[in-house]
């Protein structure tokens, strides 16, 4: 069953309408710090900081089944170098500060190591995933809605 966000699937789960979910988020965090639900694995190549007895994809029979969340900073096409320039160096230094490093490892979020912060490697993060994810996309019939 399809559900417009994380939301409301984790309150159904919770409720025991639904059986299972996969998501992608880190709100399931609380409910599995507080035994409402169980996880079975993440989607991720290591076990995560903030969750480390839950297994991986690997480990638990899935290999390669990898789904994350990630983040960019967008702007117009056309903007100057120079502005694209001072806008990552200002979210590199954001994401260096302790305090925000922290609040991510609390919601079970990851970040990519300092030289990884770049708009190269956003660019080819996304090239990556319209790669892996297009070919299933298109097999599956799915459009935008």
């Amino acid at each position: 069953m399809p559900y417009r966000g994380a939301g409301p699937a984790v309150n159904d789960l919770v409720a025991g309408q639904i059986d299972l979910m996969v998501d992608a988020s880190a709100d399931v965090l609380p409910h599995l710090r507080a035994g409402r639900m169980k996880a079975y694995a993440v989607m991720t190549r290591s076990r995560l900081a903030a969750a480390p007895d839950i297994p991986t994809v690997d480990e638990a029979g899935l290999p390669g089944l990898y789904l994350t969340i990630w983040d960019g900073l967008w702007v117009p096409k056309g903007t100057p170098k120079i502005v694209i320039s001072r806008l990552n160096a200002a979210a590199v230094d954001a994401m260096a500060d302790p305090a925000v490093r922290a609040r991510l490892a609390d919601l079970g979020l990851q970040y990519l190591p300092r030289e990884e912060q770049t708009p190269e490697a956003l660019g080819a993060l996304q090239g990556a995933e319209i790669e892996k994810w297009w070919p299933i996309i298109k097999a599956a019939g799915i459009r935008a809605e």
